[in-house]
This record gives structure tokens, C-alpha cells and sequence, in this order.
């Protein structure tokens, strides 16, 4: 019995093993060119930003642990200068997972206070656990962090990091490239999609569209946007997005003052259906839409 037990571990490794190699042979690390000195990395998880400055490199966001070294392989086709700073636009393990593979004595993690505080917690489990050792654990911290503002200086470019309370988490916060006319929007912003809203993390459906109404008060026509999910953007889009989470807020609110169930919310198809073929056929469907909308309004009731 004890030799089928060890037989069956055996296998249940070799099989988790073979999994994560074939995940990682299927991703591939594309290349969008968004200015002379600004880029977006797509792989899997959240999109990478990368600004190539006068002697440095500045990183937004890194996707997983597995996928860094692939990662780092296509930056190095890009620039052979360090990676200065490494930027996380929030705590999920899709855009700050590979934290621990990228922090150096050369690179220093940024984030904001709710970020650090998030991933502490997420590692200090998996520490007592046993899953990670300590030296990962603090690797994965941001050791720089901020409550509202924060801005890098390199050359003739300014880099505006800011905070936007309670959109997909509470620690959102979105950077922008004053000189390149870059701004990365992390998953406050899901191009082409319907939105991912962590209400768990802190998020609401009222503070993902008042980010989106900041972003659009910064940016202009020529503004190229780096969105969490999805294709490069720009602000007639973003506009256009923003028109569509509106309606349909408008709508649900008036089901919840009408006394609409979550259940009957949820099954109401009408409420986003001018939207869902164009945007629902995401990670996040067109129940599961309705169903965080509602949620998060009552909420606040």
C-alpha cells in the first residue's frame, strides 16, 4: 500500500510538472511599440510596461513567477540597460508574480502602501505554509511604497505614478509618461472586455469608473494606453468604455431601488445586453458582470 501511495505522489508530481512546462512552452512574450522609448509586453497575465530611459529601464508590472526569465529574454532583446525600478500597478499574482525573480540589488519594487500590505499577507501564508522560503518572501515585497502620488525623474521624461481608491482593488494606481504621452492603466482597465472588479480586495464599480473619469481628465487624443487585458487603447475608447459601464450601473441601480434580487439581477440578460457579444466573452461573463455591479451597489446602499 505504502509503495501504490508513493507510486501515485510520483505520478501526481511528474503530471503537475509536465502541466507548467507545457504552460509555459504555449506563452509567448509579443512586442507592442507604443513610442521610441515605451512598450508593452504581452504574455500571460497582465501587460508589462517598459520605458527604456536615459540609463535605465523602468518596469510596470511583471505577470508570473514561471514566465520571468522569458520575460527578461525579450527585454534584453529591447535594451541591455538595467532594470532600475519594477512597478506594480496592484497585488494580483497575474501582475506582480514574478516580484521575487526580478528583485535585485539593481531593481527596486514600487508599489503602492495597500499593494505591500496585500502580498505580505498572500506570502506570509504560503511562508507558513512552507510552500516559499523566507529570502522569496521578502523578495516579493515592494520595499518603496506611497499613499497617493509619486514621481520618477529620467532626463526630460516625468513619470506620474498616482493612486486610485477602491476601482479593481484599493491599491490601484496608474502610470503616466509625461514626455511619451504613455499611460499605463493596469487592471483598472480591461480593453475590449468586461471588467474584472475585485470587491473582495477592496474594489466597486463606482470607483472603477471615477479612475477611468481621472484617467480621461490626464490624457489626449494622442495618448497611447496600456490597459491591464487587451490590445493597446486610446482615450475615444476609453471614453466609449466608460459610457458603457455607466448605462449599465444605471440600469442595475434601477433594478435594486425597484427591490430586484441579486438572483433576478443576475438572469436579467436585457440589463447588459447591448454590450455582451462585443465584451463578454472574457474571463469575466455577462452574469458574472451583473452579479459584481449588483453586489457592490448594494453595498454602498
Amino acid at each position: 500500500m505504502k509503495t501504490k501511495k508513493k507510486f501515485i505522489l510520483a505520478l501526481s508530481t511528474v503530471c503537475t510538472t509536465l502541466l507548467l512546462n507545457a504552460q509555459q512552452k504555449k506563452v509567448t512574450i509579443t512586442v507592442d511599440t507604443l513610442s521610441s522609448q515605451v512598450y508593452m509586453l504581452t504574455g500571460q497575465g497582465g501587460n508589462i510596461g517598459i520605458y527604456v530611459g536615459e540609463d535605465n529601464v523602468f518596469m510596470i508590472d511583471d505577470q508570473f513567477d514561471r514566465l520571468s526569465d522569458m520575460i527578461k529574454t525579450t527585454i534584453a532583446q529591447l535594451t541591455d540597460k538595467p532594470i532600475a525600478f519594477l512597478f506594480n500597478t496592484h497585488m494580483h499574482g497575474d501582475h506582480s508574480g514574478g516580484n521575487a525573480k526580478f528583485n535585485s540589488e539593481h531593481t527596486t519594487l514600487v508599489a503602492h502602501d495597500n499593494v505591500r500590505k496585500r502580498i505580505k499577507s498572500n506570502q506570509k501564508m504560503k511562508l507558513e505554509n512552507n510552500t516559499i522560503i523566507k529570502e522569496y518572501y521578502e523578495k516579493m515585497l515592494p520595499e518603496v511604497t506611497f499613499s497617493d502620488d509619486i514621481t520618477f525623474h529620467d532626463g526630460d521624461e516625468t513619470i506620474m505614478g498616482f493612486h486610485v481608491h477602491n476601482a479593481h482593488t484599493d491599491g490601484d494606481a496608474m502610470i503616466y509618461f509625461m514626455k511619451n504621452n504613455v499611460l499605463h492603466m493596469g487592471d483598472t482597465y480591461f480593453s475590449g472586455r468586461y471588467p474584472f472588479i475585485d470587491l473582495n480586495s477592496g474594489g466597486s464599480i463606482t470607483g472603477y469608473i471615477a479612475a477611468h473619469k481621472k484617467a480621461l481628465m490626464l490624457i489626449d487624443d494622442e495618448t497611447k494606453i496600456i490597459p491591464g487585458h487587451g490590445k493597446p487603447s486610446n482615450k475615444k475608447e476609453l471614453e466609449t468604455y466608460v459610457g458603457m459601464l455607466e448605462e449599465i450601473k444605471m440600469k442595475i441601480d434601477a433594478e435594486i431601488t425597484k427591490g430586484a434580487s441579486l438572483n433576478e439581477v443576475k438572469t436579467n440578460s436585457s440589463l447588459s445586453k447591448a454590450y455582451d457579444e462585443s465584451h463578454g466573452s472574457g474571463f469575466i461573463n455577462p452574469e458574472k458582470l451583473r452579479e459584481t455591479f449588483y453586489k457592490s451597489l448594494k453595498s454602498v446602499e
